[in-house]
């Protein structure tokens, strides 16, 4: 750019840092506002999937994929499939060097990112309230009280994004899925029959009549995932249970899911520690905006999509990188948002419409007691392959 503006980013998860990281690479200061007090001061979710076709680019523009594979599971790419007596429908073993998707800790990721950065470039405890603009100055205004002027504003801010207000009146949309977060501890020792049943990856069980639980190994002999189930957002008030109960919880999840099997029932009532219930939330997709003058967003804040395909933090990678080269290769703010929102859009429309209707779909009751499919892991890695190598050519000057 010919300018030197002032950039702020909102939002110190994955993709805002990864923004930082590749726009101070290529010499252009930025300054990150995050409303956690420090990297780890919360429970940052379970494990991720980082593609060869988003996620890596966007760490190996980073110069940080070393990094990332010295951390990673390679053996987190495996997939069982069971039904809900347990019996084993289907497995994928990945084999020795597979690196299209391997597993990282959301946490290891967050703070491997953050790590990278200057010292003073995140600034933690500022929580964004209100963004204002007055003679094309953008104005932050803070929990705290305090205020910080920017000529670009980056809304890397989740889900309920409040950069994205100033871009469009779009909001997240209930899917009818509701879930529970789950979490087994030391595995091999205190839950073997878990540990059995999940193996080095992700496990599927699902009944085929809306009811499933989604599992997977991270670091540190820790089994994380969800238990979901069709449901009305307000769930818990109508049936009747206590979140905060456990056991109010478990004799709930009994009477949902009965008909479980023995052998599978413990990945329902042996959770360490308590219920954190969800809702599976997305916005309209494909969402687009017109242009406003020095702000965008990215990630979830752009494109909030149900998890199938696990596209989420991987697309919020790449749009921290794509929407920093932008900024550092055109002559203008305006044309590089401009540049960085039209690919966006192409980008992450379908994927979002497709991973919201395949939720859905997933959730919905099967004909004579039949089983969903899931996709076939084999040809998802092959897949994150070449459009890896297409990607790659589309940016290689001719």
């Amino acid at each position: 750019m010919k300018e030197t503006p002032r950039i702020a980013i909102v939002g110190g998860g994955p993709g805002g840092l990864l923004a930082a990281r590749v726009l101070h690479r290529h010499g252009i200061a930025a300054t990150v506002y995050d409303a956690d007090t420090a990297v780890d001061s919360r429970d940052p979710g379970g494990t991720l999937d980082l593609h060869a076709d988003s996620g890596q680019i966007a760490l190996e523009d980073a110069g940080l994929l070393p990094a990332f594979h010295a951390l990673a599971r390679a053996e987190g790419q495996a997939m069982t499939r069971r039904d809900h007596h347990g019996t084993l429908l289907k497995e994928f073993v990945p084999a020795d060097g597979e690196t299209s998707a391997p597993e990282i800790d959301r946490g290891q990721l967050r703070t491997m990112l953050a790590e990278q950065l200057a010292p003073g470039t995140v600034h933690w405890g500022h929580k964004l309230t209100e963004l204002t603009t007055e003679n094309g100055v953008h104005r932050l205004h803070f929990a705290d009280g305090s205020t910080v002027e920017s000529d670009v504003v980056i809304g890397a801010d989740g889900t309920w994004s409040k950069v994205r207000r100033r871009l469009t009146d779009a909001m997240p949309e209930y899917l009818g899925v509701s879930f529970l977060d789950v979490r087994f501890d030391n595995v091999e020792n205190r839950h073997p029959g878990i540990a059995a049943l999940v193996g080095d990856g992700q496990l599927f069980a699902t009944d085929g009549a809306g009811r499933a639980v989604i599992v997977q190994r991270n670091s540190n002999g820790i089994i994380r995932g969800y238990v979901a189930f069709r449901a009305e957002e307000d769930w818990a008030a109508q049936a009747g249970v206590d979140l905060a109960d456990r056991e109010s919880v478990r004799e709930f999840l009994l009477r949902e899911f009965h008909g479980w099997d023995l052998t599978v029932r413990p990945l329902l009532t042996d959770n360490d520690g308590d219920y954190v219930a969800r809702a599976f939330t997305a916005l309209p997709a494909p969402l687009t905006w017109q242009r406003v003058p020095g702000i965008t967003v990215l990630g979830d804040a752009a494109h909030a999509m149900a998890p199938f395909g696990g596209h989420g933090a991987n697309l919020a990678l790449l749009d921290g990188a794509e929407l920093a080269h932008a900024l550092h290769e055109e002559p203008t703010v305006e044309a590089a948002l401009t540049r960085y929102e039209t690919a966006m859009f192409a980008r992450t429309g379908h994927l979002a419409a497709a991973s919201n209707e395949a939720l859905r779909g997933f959730f919905a009751d099967q004909p004579d007691g039949g089983q969903h499919e899931v996709p076939d892991r084999e040809e998802e890695l092959r897949a994150y392959e070449t459009r890896a190598a297409e990607y790659r050519a589309s940016r290689t000057p001719a």
